[in-house]
Order: C-alpha cells, then structure tokens, then sequence
C-alpha cells in the first residue's frame, strides 16, 4: 500500500512521515510540502491513504481533500491540525480520521488502523487468545449500545445521552462546558451544576466498567470522545458509504435527543 502526506511545515512533515512508516503498515510513503505537487503526482500514481494538513497556503487540506478523491475515489482521508475548529468541517468530508497536532505514534496507528479497516490490524497471540467483545451502537430511530448483542442498560439517563453526543461527534474532542450546554442547553454551568455534571461522568464510566468497554471512551483534561475504531455504528458505516446502513436509515436519528436534529437533517441530505 502507498502513502502521501501534506504539511507545509518541514519538521512536521518529517515526522508524520517517519511515524507513519513506523506503522510497518505501507510499501511506499511520499512527502508532500505543496498541496499542488501532491495532486500532480496522484495523476500518475494512486494512494491508499493520505494525511493532510488543513491549514496551508494556497490550498488548504479540505480543498485538497476534494480533489484529491476526484482522482482517487477509494482513497482513505486522515486530517491534521492544531485548531480544533475544523473538526467540523473535516466531519462533513467524510474523512476517515481526524488528529490535532503534535499527533503521538499510538493515536496516529489506531487512526490508519480504523481509516483502512480491520486488515490493517495485526492479530497478536493475545488478541487470539481472548476474543474482544463485539459493540455495536444504533443511532438509526432511538439510539442504543449493545455488547454482544445484548443492550447495555444505564443508571442515568443522562449517562445515557452523553455517551450519544460523543457518537454523535465521532471520535472529536470535547470540552465538559461545550457537553454540558449541549446536554443542558439553556441551564446556568454553575458550581453545583458541573457537581452534577462530574456524577453523570462517573454513572457512565462506570456503566462501561461494568460492561468491559470502557476503552471505548477516552479522556483528556477538560475533554472526552468516543474512540470510533471501538465501535460499530451504523452513522459511521453510513457516513463510510455502507449499502446496507444507508437503506436501513428512514429520517429518523437518536429521536429522544433535540441536539441530533442538526446531523439528521445532514443525513437526510446526503440521501
């Protein structure tokens, strides 16, 4: 498999370039600082992948992006930033990874991994040993978590709702105050409410113990996702271009939530 990768930042280039062959995971990764020598190379040659920055000169990574798939249509789009802002943007792409700058080796490999799907993952004797748990997430009408086809029930109502916003984010950050006014739209983030707040956090944490998922939902100070690779969801699949996730949409998405009326309409767009 080939690679490219787009930076107009030398010393970052080098080193996503140098991660990304790290992974063992490609025959061939090129280097790219101008968005235009990019393109021009992908007329003669084809890629599997292609991590671009979105911030750059002349043509930025989501204009690139475009073109790009005009040339490559199956080609595999992981997105790199420092502003977090374009998540959104990177999301309406359909991109298949999303990384804010400076990106580490461990999130960049579970990013390729689950941009190319599951024969990009090398089995180790351990994954052979103890078969992982198969979760499936359903957004399509209510939404629902199942472990082995069996429905993870919650404490909290809440607990609930929030583990859906982060599906419903795909694996972007974000911040306690940005779920909270999602979750609670109109109400004050005062001290007693963000109380209330940590022990809706902790309902869910602990949902997912009981569950032995809870390396499906990840933390950082003052932020948290939903880790997509974990998962199988039909708004992804359906996002991924999947046939059957695309027929088995009818307009209706996590129809308890007013927040997901935005996506559902996207989605009903898309059709």
């Amino acid at each position: 498999m080939k690679a490219i990768c787009v930076d107009d930042e030398e010393l970052i280039l080098s080193r996503t370039v140098s991660l990304v062959k790290k992974t063992k995971k490609f025959d061939d990764v090129e280097a790219f600082s101008n968005a235009l020598d990019a393109l021009k190379y992908l007329e003669s040659d084809n890629a599997d992948l292609a991590l671009l920055d979105i911030d750059m000169p002349e043509m930025g990574g989501l204009e690139l992006a475009t073109n790009i798939k005009d040339r490559c249509p199956n080609i595999k789009i992981i997105f790199l930033t420092g502003y977090s802002e374009y998540a959104v943007d990177a999301y309406a792409m359909h991109a298949s990874g999303y990384l804010l700058k400076p990106i580490g080796y461990d999130r960049l490999l579970s990013e390729i991994e689950y941009a190319l799907g599951p024969s990009a993952t090398v089995a180790t004797a351990k994954d052979s040993e103890s078969k992982p748990s198969k979760i499936k997430v359903e957004t399509f009408g209510f939404f629902n978590i199942l472990v082995d086809d069996k429905p993870v029930a919650f404490k909290r109502s809440k607990a609930k709702e929030l583990l859906a916003c982060l599906v419903d984010r795909r694996g972007q950050f974000v911040s306690r105050k940005d779920l909270f006014y999602i979750l609670w739209e109109d109400d004050d983030y005062d001290r007693a409410k963000q109380k209330y707040f940590d022990t809706i956090i902790r309902s869910l944490k602990d949902t997912l113990e009981e569950y032995n998922i809870s390396d499906i939902f990840e933390t950082q100070p003052g932020l948290m996702r939903i880790v997509p690779e974990k998962i199988d969801c039909d708004l992804y699949r359906f996002l991924d271009k999947d046939k059957a996730a695309i027929d088995s949409f009818r307009g209706e998405y996590m129809n308890s939530y007013t927040w997901a009326s935005a996506t559902e309409g996207y989605l009903d767009d898309l059709l």
